[in-house]
């Protein structure tokens, strides 16, 4: 009894191994003209200098005389995937009470250098949201920038003006 089901297990694996190597296409010679996905992605090479969205947000936002204004919570595009607003968090605790207002991407600028300080003091020269506790006292080399990302974000906003624009709500 158990040699029968041994039979039919190889049997049945048999006909499914038939089946799968049936399904799969072999390259032919007229039918080039085709696109593959091998063909059209690209290597991390040509995409060098273009910034990940999901570190754009949760970036600090700042104002020309770097005071802390927001932070980017979310983009939005259109349907082509082209970037046309941007939505800032102003105010509130961990989100809660938070004002979302959206402005225009282009009167928003990335700065990819952190930001200068505007307190005297003699172990560092940025701040970035990290604590001075972290960073060498004696390093003064500047921090290297990541290409995946800028540093921060810069809307000629203050936090008052921000809070009296129009707030963005998501249409459900």
């Amino acid at each position: 009894m158990l040699a029968k089901y041994m039979t039919a297990g190889v049997a049945a694996s048999a006909l499914l191994a038939t089946v799968a190597f049936a399904q799969t296409q072999t390259p032919s010679a007229t039918t080039n003209n085709t696109s593959t996905p091998a063909a059209t992605s690209t290597s991390n090479a040509s995409y060098q200098g273009d910034w990940r969205t999901s570190k754009i947000v949760g970036l600090n936002v700042y104002n020309n005389n770097n005071e802390s204004i927001g932070s980017i919570n979310d983009l939005l595009t259109d349907k082509s995937g082209n970037i046309k607003a941007v939505v800032i968090g102003v105010g509130g605790f961990l989100g809660v009470g938070e004002h979302l207002v959206a402005v225009a991407f282009d009167q928003v600028k990335f700065v990819t250098e952190p930001v200068a300080s505007t307190t005297s003091s003699s172990t560092s020269s940025t701040t970035t949201g990290a604590s001075n506790s972290k960073m060498a006292p004696t390093s003064s080399a500047p921090a290297k920038t990541n290409p995946w990302y800028p540093d921060h974000a810069v809307f000629n906003a203050t936090k008052d003006q921000l809070k009296a624009m129009p707030e963005f709500k998501y249409s459900t």
